[in-house]
């Protein structure tokens, strides 16, 4: 459904703007992951896939976006790959959250066990199948889950467009059952309701520990504080969910009522539009979030931006706080301050974990940026 000229370009202009935000603060991400190897853990190599995945949306799924809005003549498996792409990357987005979620399970319940369960190369791994996984989700409607085989007639936009040819609008390709039943109820509801149950797992369970802190402190026993640690960082990333889900459902809730609601009138593309910049927008807050909650990104943002975009010369090294988010890290012995790749070789592998006491669900897996 045409939007009329001044809304259209209202909307485009709000989604050329997310695009450029969503790029810009999702490489910045990226980057200093690279930067800082504080930074350079697992749960930081599942937080730069979704990032990777917020920058697709800049760079490809708006403007596909966009294009779809004008509703142009195309061949219909053409306009699927339009119509579909941001549905991989939404896919995506959830598995990262979700591997996410269980990384940070893992490190609360069982963190004795945490190096030797989650390492980099699985990291990586599953971070493969995860993208493989969400191509073949998103692009389900081009193996023949789609309306291209329904009469021209039966469409409400094709009638100008030549044989073979439909006009390229969402609703005229992709089957609404398709996105209700499989894209929202299976792909999209599960995983967050997964999302919730482990969180509040972790949430439960650090609080358990802390009662038994405060009550039998037990020698060897990981501090508060570093429970602590784990916990903020458990938080922030459920902020980061929760969000994700704030801004995606409202369009499949919309999604459910033009499909279950055959009485109801369709929703006015005001609405529709302003679901879709809600969803698109969840691509720019991932990074605010990171630098206003972990202060190993919050510090690296800063040196990026004056070091590199502003060129105020300094030479690079970690946060203020290196020496407790090496410690979380499990430190090769390097000195505060000295993070690996700043002028020296790294220190050959110590398992430095074997040396600490036995610990009651204690430490040993790290925290998204290191200090919180």
């Amino acid at each position: 459904m045409a939007m009329p000229t001044m809304g259209s370009s209202v909307y485009i202009v709000v989604e050329l703007a997310i695009a450029v935000l969503a790029v810009l603060g999702n490489v910045l991400v990226c980057w200093a992951v690279w930067l800082n190897s504080n930074l350079q853990n697992v749960t930081n190599f599942f937080v730069v896939s979704l990032a990777a995945a917020d920058i697709a949306v800049g760079v490809l799924a708006i403007p596909f976006a966009i294009t779809i809005s004008i509703g142009f003549c195309a061949a219909c498996h053409s306009c699927l790959f339009f119509a579909c792409f941001v549905l991989v990357l939404t896919q995506s987005s959830i598995f990262s959250l979700l591997a996410i979620a269980i990384d940070r399970y893992i490190a609360i319940r069982i963190p004795l066990r945490y190096n030797g369960l989650v390492t980099g190369a699985r990291a990586k791994g599953i971070i493969a199948v995860c993208w493989v996984l969400s191509f073949a989700i998103g692009l389900t409607p081009m193996l023949g889950w789609n309306n291209c085989s329904q009469p021209k007639e039966d469409r409400n936009h094709s009638e100008g467009c030549r044989e073979g040819q439909v006009a390229c609008l969402f609703e005229d390709v992709v089957p609404m059952n398709y996105m209700v039943y499989y894209n929202f109820f299976a792909c999209v509801l599960v995983p967050l309701l997964l999302m919730l149950g482990i969180y509040l797992r972790i949430f439960l369970a650090a609080r358990r520990q802390l009662k038994q802190m405060e009550s039998q402190p037990l020698p060897g026993e990981r501090t508060r504080s570093t429970l602590q640690k784990e916990v903020h960082a458990a938080k922030s990333l459920a902020i980061i969910v929760g969000l994700f889900a704030l801004c995606w459902l409202p369009l499949h809730i919309i999604n459910c009522f033009t499909f279950f609601c055959l009485q109801c009138s369709h929703a006015p593309p005001w609405l529709m539009y302003l679901a879709i910049i809600l969803s698109h927008s969840n691509s720019v807050v991932n990074p605010f979030i990171y630098a206003y909650r972990i202060r190993e990104f919050r510090q690296t943002f800063r040196k990026i931006i004056r070091s590199h975009i502003l060129r105020q010369r300094e030479p690079f090294k970690a946060g203020g706080t290196s020496a407790r988010a090496l410690a979380a890290h499990g430190s090769d012995g390097e000195q505060a301050g000295r993070p690996r790749g700043c002028g020296e070789a790294p220190a050959g592998p110590r398992h430095t974990h074997t040396a600490l006491p036995r610990l009651s669900q204690g430490s040993g897996a790290a925290s998204p940026g290191g200090s919180i």
